[in-house]
């Protein structure tokens, strides 16, 4: 049931991104594709519970909250017209009939867009078996060669596990960063900028983050490999250390992306001023009920 309604909000965004802007049907069709995204996203915190991965509990339920706002926001566009950011902080509604103005503040849109291709580019490797064998393996492989290139004595206990002195890591999906790597394809294929910076955009960002997961995942192995932190090792390596570095990691690339893509800067400048103006009215509109 969970991959059916996946893949149905997928199929609405992508439906969304390639209706004409000026026609006020892709609003409503975003708009519901964002509501049964954040369907999906609702039912994720149980998963992390049980493996008790309380950071992601939290990050789940707030992606959950954020395409229910998104979603919002677009019935709102469908109603009114799009949303019109002036002298960067007045937000008013536009007509869908102005194509340039469409063209360039149309911002839920470019969101809708953004989302539908990084989830074009990860859930094929989250639902088909074959893809999610393919990438989770190379990723196996590719850790336990560097171990023992480095000659620590680590091997392959199965395709996806890999064993040190007895204690056995398993290389699941979210080893691979392939959610990190969709997001940042996503939102450089969303914008419109020259080829070149593009390229140069993704450069500094996939293959880096791949990379640097790499040496996140060695590092999980080891430690608990070794029992750097005693008992909880794992969880302490794991949960705690290899997160709080990733997200290091991924605030210095999206730094980096940025400088090189400020049209990005524009978008998400834009998105935060949407977001917060409309957040600001509901709980204005609550208050006075």
């Amino acid at each position: 049931m969970i991959e059916s309604i996946l893949w149905l909000a997928v199929g609405l965004m992508v439906a969304s991104s390639v209706i004409p802007r000026t026609s006020r049907v892709r609003k409503l069709i975003g708009g519901i594709g964002w509501g049964v995204f954040s369907i999906h996203w609702s039912y994720q915190p149980l998963h992390y519970l049980k493996i008790m991965d309380y950071a992601n509990v939290l990050l789940t339920i707030v992606v959950a909250l954020f395409c229910l706002l998104v979603a919002y926001i677009m019935f709102l566009e469908y109603r009114k017209g799009p949303l019109k950011i002036i002298n960067n902080r007045e937000v008013l509604h536009s007509k869908f009939s102005d194509q340039s103005e469409a063209d360039s503040l149309d911002i839920t849109s470019m969101l809708t867009s953004a989302s539908a291709l990084g989830a074009l580019v990860y859930f094929p490797f989250a639902n088909f078996a074959s893809l999610n064998t393919l990438i989770i393996g190379g990723v196996t492989s590719q850790v336990t060669w560097v171990l023992q290139y480095l000659d620590i004595p680590a091997y392959m206990k199965a395709w996806n596990m890999i064993s040190l002195n007895g204690y056995t890591v398993e290389i699941i999906l979210a080893c691979t960063a392939i959610e990190s790597i969709a997001l940042f394809m996503g939102l450089i294929c969303a914008v419109r900028a020259p080829l070149s910076r593009l390229a140069m955009a993704f450069i500094v960002s996939v293959p880096v983050i791949y990379i640097l997961n790499l040496i996140r995942d060695i590092f999980v192995v080891v430690a608990y490999g070794e029992q750097w932190f005693g008992a909880d090792s794992f969880i302490i390596a794991h949960n705690y250390i290899a997160k709080a570095g990733s997200g290091i990691a991924l605030f210095v690339i999206s730094y980096a992306v940025l400088r090189i893509l400020p049209e990005l800067f524009g978008m998400i400048d834009g998105l935060w001023v949407i977001l917060s103006n409309e957040l600001k009215s509901l709980l204005l509109r609550s208050e006075g009920d």
